[in-house]
């Protein structure tokens, strides 16, 4: 319902916090299955992960460390 919700307007951009964090991980990947085929229609996408399963469907990661990019 909430990812319904966050998708009926169409937003410019998804920004994405930790959105695996609760789910079993069947269910995980058919949600980033679903971020991924948006992100292929042209979606953007923000996401902040520490799963690097997750991370693996970024098309550019960039890496943070004690606040600061390091990659």
């Amino acid at each position: 319902m909430t990812i319904a919700r966050a998708l009926v307007n169409n937003p410019p951009i998804i920004l994405a916090d930790e959105p695996t964090g609760n789910l079993d991980s069947t269910t995980g990947r058919k949600f980033m299955k679903l971020l991924d085929d948006l992100n292929s229609e042209g979606q953007t996408i923000i996401m902040v992960t520490h799963n690097p399963e997750n991370a693996r469907y970024a098309h550019r990661i960039i890496q943070l460390k004690d606040g600061r990019v390091i990659e």
